[in-house]
């Protein structure tokens, strides 16, 4: 995961680069919205139905690998008799399909039937198959002739594709010839939906996900070549219109990213099961998407937390990058992408100076730019707390929303406000429309500057931040300014704040003079943090783990007011031990 020294061609800024958000204020248009409600109203009716009839198969052409590694822990708990996921456990001989109570995460994880993957990691053939059987006949009898909008969602059909035959030895081995063409019937009657419906899937992971589904049902349902060939372009335009031109997830989420890779290597597995190579435009989504991802990751090769995710854990990434077989280091500047990386020493620094998802692709973006984490080592120094869509269940809807707030990432906030306005139908609205950005490198050191204009609507103030790291990852100098522009909104002071919000385990301890902080990493490793130009106080913070679990840290937070001039506050971390 060493960082690359010379530029690639997707690895580059121009000098004063100005990133747009075209559109990023406006979600679905009201036509957008009807046509969709009208296209899922179909599905209900006697027509769809026709057209999910046709010839069922009598067995699969070939069974392909599923090249990515289970979560023990789940798998186990299967044996046991227990679904579960991001802290929902659900016995498996009550588990109810048709009621649905759960979380939205763990009904994804039961419909998709990724859960097969979990269970064939720690069980045979003789131990996975009754488990697997018998969720898959009550699966039947609850779906396989009623088109419900969830469990139908041509997302799940296309992931539930790629794992039936996956592990087709799993929910096949029963000798009940009823069952069996029961399965084989739904799996074409689902092959058949994602036809008509995978271009319908929200754009990014869900509708690459949809499209992988139609080509490995091409690939290995008899007579299938003129799907095959349909459906590798439907995934070729989504791979376009979902990945950016540098491999990033138009969504800018590192999770989502890694979803995307784990489905192009499933995918992949497809066709060398068919002695088959993977078409150039996913094999070239492949190559460019793994080193975007790697830019996001710490030194615990785990993911930073943007956009709603978490950090995941540290073997279920790599158990997706060594599927995805592609070897390359990690991309330092991202263009559309959005994030910049600095690695020095043990150091890694890893900034959001793009703005924010367009909400007409992407529900549940994040008001986070310019904000920025750093690590050193394994250790976490400042993060953000991340999880809006990765969080456990058991925490309340209202308290994930906020974990998309500009104020639960680590940068600065005006008024209390986002710089990007978050509706309460999940899209993000008006604020930053623009970043401008400059960077350079040496051996001495790095440094970004960048600048947005989300506060300038509201409150008059362009927000630029500047930070260097010095080449040998010991310290981190930064400066956060507001500058006037534009019509200022209200009279007077306006406050102000800038959150440094701690990694797990980092203790934080005042000094005397209330104008610095020492902190402490659970390594031992010792930091030091000064400021001027705001007041330093030690507030809780709460941090996203790679389960999804909450876990309650700190934060340093430097306030003040601006007047009307602006306001300028300058900080450093450096080293000490």
């Amino acid at each position: 995961m060493n960082d690359m020294s010379p530029d690639t061609q997707h690895d580059g800024i121009e000098e004063g680069k100005r990133l747009m958000r075209v559109g990023g204020d406006k979600g679905l248009s009201l036509a957008e919205r009807l046509s969709e409600s009208f296209h899922k109203l179909t599905w209900r009716t006697p027509i769809h139905t026709m057209r999910l009839k046709g010839r069922y198969p009598l067995k699969l052409i070939a069974v392909p690998d599923d090249p990515v590694i289970g979560d023990v822990a789940r798998g186990r708990a299967l044996l046991k008799g227990e679904l579960a996921f991001q802290g929902e456990t659900h016995p498996v001989d009550t588990l109810a399909f048709k009621r649905g109570e759960w979380g939205r995460p763990f009904a994804a994880y039961v419909h998709s039937f990724a859960w097969l993957r979990d269970l064939s990691t720690v069980a045979t053939r003789v131990q996975g198959a009754p488990i697997a059987e018998q969720l898959m006949a009550r699966w039947l009898d609850d779906y396989a002739e009623r088109v419900d909008p969830f469990a139908w969602r041509p997302d799940l059909w296309g992931r539930r594709l790629l794992y039936w035959t996956a592990h087709a030895p799993l929910i096949l081995s029963s000798t009940d010839l009823v069952y069996r063409s029961s399965v084989l019937n739904t799996l074409a009657r689902g092959a058949r939906h994602l036809d008509r419906g995978a271009d319908k899937a929200a754009p990014g992971a869900q509708r690459i996900a949809a499209w992988c589904g139609v080509v490995a049902a091409g690939l290995l349902i008899p007579g299938g070549d003129p799907r095959k060939s349909f459906g590798e372009a439907g995934l070729a335009r989504a791979l376009a219109s979902g990945l950016s031109e540098d491999g990033g997830s138009v969504s800018r989420s590192p999770a989502m990213l890694l979803d995307t890779i784990m489905l192009l290597a499933m995918l992949r597995e497809t066709y060398a099961a068919r002695r088959e190579e993977l078409p150039a435009p996913a094999q070239n989504a492949l190559a460019r998407a793994v080193p975007a991802l790697l830019g996001t990751m710490h030194g615990d090769r785990m993911l930073s937390s943007w956009q709603g995710g978490g950090p995941t854990t540290a073997d279920a990434i790599a158990a997706v990058i060594e599927a995805s077989g592609i070897r390359t280091r990690p991309l330092r500047q991202a263009r559309d992408w959005g994030y910049q990386r600095l690695a020095a020493g043990a150091a890694v620094l890893i900034v959001d100076a793009a703005p924010p998802p367009i909400a007409k692709l992407v529900e549940g973006g994040c008001a986070s730019t310019l904000a920025f984490e750093f690590s050193d080592g394994e250790a976490r120094l400042i993060v953000n707390c991340g999880g809006a869509r990765a969080a456990v269940a058991q925490l309340p809807a209202a308290f994930a929303e906020g974990l998309r707030t500009t104020a639960a990432h680590s940068t600065l906030t005006v008024g209390d406000s986002n710089s990007t306005a978050i509706h309460a139908d999940g899209t993000l609205g008006r604020g930053v429309a623009e970043v401008e950005l400059s960077r350079q490198e040496s051996d001495v050191a790095s440094r970004i500057e960048a600048s947005h204009d989300g506060y300038v609507r509201r409150w008059g103030f362009v927000h630029r931040r500047q930070l260097m790291l010095t080449g040998d990852g010991k310290e981190l100098r930064g400066e956060d300014a507001l500058l006037p522009q534009g019509r200022r909104r209200k009279a007077g002071v306006v406050p102000f704040a800038v959150r440094f919000h701690l990694g797990e385990g980092v203790q934080a301890s005042p000094t005397a003079d209330g104008l610095a902080a020492l902190l402490r990493l659970p390594g031992g490793a010792l930091w030091q943090f000064r400021c001027r130009g705001g007041a330093l106080t030690i507030e809780d913070s709460l941090w996203i783990d790679g389960e999804g679990r909450p876990v309650a840290t700190q934060q340093l937070v430097v306030g003040g007011e601006a007047p009307a001039g602006g306001a300028n506050v300058s900080w450093a971390l450096k080293r000490a031990i």
